[in-house]
Order: structure tokens, then sequence, then C-alpha cells
């Protein structure tokens, strides 16, 4: 059997149609398969490869780790300096509320962590989130989860949990005093990027603040400088108690986290000892990779150049078949006339050398979220590849 069969008969499927394709070899903002061919990438991994595949800084972090320690103990009980030295180089580039970082393996656990922490910290139990909102799969987040189809298969789920419409003003009306925290993706990502109103936002912020309520902004996709900023909530002025991060936060490696103020992350030391604990949460190896990326990431100046290549899309994908395009930095949802559209071109971009993806809640919009390094000269030519196939 080939590798694509054992991948199918050994690995648990997520889907019963997988794109397939064996990569063994990615570098800079390109994918190679085991025939040699050559994909432009244009999801990054899904917003994780926001400095590229395989930067030579995380490379090299990665193997200068690995030959002083991997894992040794349980999160939290060792002094390991690879997640202190990131935790004190995330809460340098954040406001001094967010001043304590717990690592995970995963966005998905940060959420997990964020929920404990809010209904610890409040004492309440309600949640209010959105619809066509995604945190995660675990089966706390798959109760925050925006959509019913994804829900109801592995109902009961986690009670308390009320939906709301992202941008509404029922969803500030809803909130009371026994909800603990609203948790809301700063930038709308596997809706086809949908962006937070300004008035809304704030108005948000202050019922959150009259009624003692929790506001927790989940910043997987859209931090790391995606939109154009270091974190997405720079855009609207408005901080967060809880901010989640993932994806680009480990450089391509496994790694998670929820950030918040010490003194609210100490409610979970206490009243139960260990009220959150991980393994392998904040490996040493991951958060070493994290920390080179995140240096990368500035050094490089890369977030000063996303706003000119979000325009340089922008300019270049128009065309009769494409109905809109909504983007915030290089976080993008390029909308057809239909699901089948989209996997239409989707399936010709790969034969093309161009690979791409969809977005759960707007299965008619092809996602490109690109290494924030991919070029003018890269740009352009999968814009023209796209429109061809049009």
């Amino acid at each position: 059997m080939n590798n694509r069969q054992l991948f199918l008969q050994h690995v648990a499927q997520t889907s019963p149609a997988p794109v397939g394709i064996e990569i063994v070899r990615a570098e800079g903002n390109y994918l190679y398969d085991a025939e040699g061919k050559q994909y432009i990438d244009l999801i990054g991994g899904i917003s994780v490869c926001n400095i590229g595949h395989r930067h030579p800084a995380v490379v090299e972090a990665i193997k200068k780790q690995a030959d002083s320690y991997l894992h040794v103990m349980v999160y939290g009980e060792l002094v390991q300096s690879p997640q202190v030295l990131y935790a004190k180089l995330l809460t340098e580039h954040l406001p001094e509320t967010l001043n304590c970082v717990y690592f995970t393996n995963s966005g998905a656990e940060a959420t997990e962590g964020a929920i404990k922490l809010a209904r610890r910290a409040t004492g309440r139990t309600d949640i209010i989130c959105c619809h066509k909102s995604y945190h995660g799969s675990t089966t706390g987040a798959l109760a925050l989860i925006g959509d019913e189809y994804w829900r109801n298969a592995f109902r009961p789920l986690m009670p308390g949990i009320w939906h709301h419409t992202y941008n509404s003003r029922e969803l500030i009306d809803a909130i009371n005093e026994q909800t603990a925290c609203v948790l809301i993706e700063t930038i709308q990502a596997e809706a086809g990027i949908v962006a937070p109103d300004q008035v809304w936002l704030s108005a948000l912020r202050k019922k959150c603040n009259d009624t003692g309520t929790l506001l927790v902004f989940d910043e997987i996709q859209c931090g790391f400088g995606r939109t154009g900023k270091l974190w997405g909530y720079e855009h609207f002025g408005i901080v967060p108690d809880i901010m989640l991060l993932g994806k680009a936060l480990g450089a391509g490696m496994p790694l998670g986290a929820f950030v918040s103020s010490r003194e609210m992350m100490m409610k979970l030391t206490d009243a139960p000892v260990l009220g959150h604990i991980t393994t392998f949460g904040g490996h040493p190896v991951s958060c070493a990779a994290g920390m080179a990326g995140m240096k990368a990431l500035l050094t490089d100046n890369l977030i000063e150049g996303v706003a000119a290549k979000e325009e340089l899309f922008r300019d270049l994908l128009a065309h009769p078949e494409i109905l809109e395009v909504r983007s915030k930095g290089l976080l993008m949802a390029v909308r057809l006339s239909s699901p089948e559209k989209v996997m239409e071109v989707l399936q010709k971009c790969l034969s093309k050398g161009l690979f791409s993806d969809w977005f759960l809640f707007a299965a008619d919009c092809i996602r490109i979220a690109p290494p924030l390094t991919i070029t003018e000269q890269e740009i352009r030519l999968a814009c023209e590849t796209i429109m061809s196939l049009l």
C-alpha cells in the first residue's frame, strides 16, 4: 500500500473527502508534494504559518531546545525558560491587564481554560457567544460553536450557553448579572471574515463592565499580524479581560494560550488546587519555536506590509463571478455564486499549483490567508490563476 492508501486506512478521517495530497516538504510560501509539484500556499496551515514555513530562526530554536530538554514535568511545576521567556515577550506587547499567560496545547484548549477561568472568577455559569462562531471542537468549545449542524450529533452539551448574532443589539441586551463572560472572535473567521462594528463593540465592552461580565476575545486566527496589526483588537481600541491565542502562536508547532491578569489567573491555583492542569501544554520546544517566530514577525517588519498586500489582492480579484471580497488584512473571503462553484474552483486551483480552502459557515467563499511573507509576484500569480478558473 502507498502512503495515501495507508493514510485513508489508518489515520482517523475528518471528512469523507480529504484533499489527500502527500506533502513531503514545505518552505517559505510553498508546499511540495510527493511528485515534486509546487503549490503556492494561500491558507498558511489555516493562519498558522504567518512567517512562512520553516523559518530559519524557528528551525534553529527547535534544534537548540531539543538539545537541552523536551518534556520534564506537567505544566506549571518547574521553571522552564522557553515558557517563561515567551510569556514575558507576549505580555510586553499586551496591555498591563493582560500580563499572565497560561500555555496550552491548542486554541481549543485555550477556549476550555478560559471557560473555566471566567466561571471561577465570576462565580457565574452563563456564557454568551455568537452564531457562526468557531472556538474549537473539544466538548466545551463545541457547546460554543455557532451552528446546530455541528452541535446536534453530540448533545447533550454543556448547559448555560446562549447564542446570539454577531454585531447585534440582541446580544448586548442578553448580558445580565448571571453572565460569566461573553466569548467572541475579534474578527469572525469561519463566518467568512466578519468584523465587528466599532459602536457595537464599544457598547458590548460597556455592558460587560456594567454587569461585571468578563469579555473574552478569541484571537486564535486573527492574532500575530494577520489583520495588519499585531492583535485584532487593536483596530477597535477595546481590550478584553481574557484573550485566546493559538495557531500562529507556535510558529508551526502545537501551542495555544489564554491570557488574563495575574490576579484573575490566580483563581485557578486553589479551591481547588490544580484548578486547571495540562501535561504537555506549553511544551518547551513549542514555546521556543513560538518565541523565535514572534521575534521574526516583529524584526522582519512583516506586519507593516499586510495592508498593501490586502489592497493588491482586492484590486486583482475583480471578476463578474466574484460577488464580494471581505477582508481584514490577509484574512480574506472571496464569495462566489455557490458552495459548489467554490469546490470546483478549489479543485482546479490544485491542478494549477494553488492551495486554498473554504469556510465552515461560509462555504460559498474561498479562503485566502497566506503567510504574511507572500510576495507581490506570488499574489499576482495566485489571483491570475483564480481568475482564469472562474
